[in-house]
């Protein structure tokens, strides 16, 4: 299994198919959302009890992540079908991605298969992980107010540098996981 990046890594880039509500669907690539924070939100399956439970938490409070400048993507190994009844039937505006082969959970150190686990990583605006929280047992999950303080910690867009060849600084956020 690949190891999971660190704090302070360059994420690693994917491209996936997804689908949200009132748009069509399409391919997101985390390298052309530079310039502002992502928050990747793997979870094991649509529809499934706790992963039901944390998506719609995160919809619930969707604006202390977007007002953050964020963006949010949940991630599975659903096709789009599963991923569009899923944000249906549940309400949930943002991206869902389909990770149908399980690459990018691989690149992540997430498993595949069965072994897939749930997690969380911010990516902050210079496309470097700033904070990551793999859960052993997929029964829990961060909170928005957990996430919200990552997002919190991270320097506003008028901090990070503009100039070609800058010193890309890493950052550890002081968050409890």
């Amino acid at each position: 299994m690949t190891t999971t990046p660190a704090v302070g890594d360059l994420a690693p880039d994917f491209t996936l198919p997804g689908t949200a509500p009132a748009t069509e669907d399409r391919d997101y690539t985390l390298a052309a959302e530079r310039g502002h924070p992502v928050v990747l939100a793997f979870y094991p399956g649509d529809e499934t009890p706790v992963c039901t439970k944390q998506l719609c938490s995160y919809q619930n409070d969707l604006a202390l992540l977007t007002g953050r400048g964020a963006t949010l993507w949940g991630i599975s190994s659903q096709g789009i079908g599963s991923h569009k009844s899923f944000q249906e039937h549940r309400g949930l505006t943002f991206p869902l991605l389909a990770d149908t082969d399980n690459t990018v959970f691989a690149a992540y150190g997430l498993g595949t298969g069965l072994t897939r686990r749930r997690a969380l990583f911010v990516i902050d605006a210079e496309g470097r992980i700033a904070y990551a929280h793999v859960h052993r047992l997929g029964i829990t999950y961060q909170s928005v107010d957990q996430i919200a303080a990552v997002l919190r910690s991270l320097p506003g867009p008028a901090a990070y540098p503009t100039e070609t060849g800058a010193k890309k600084g890493r950052r550890t956020p002081n968050v409890p996981s």
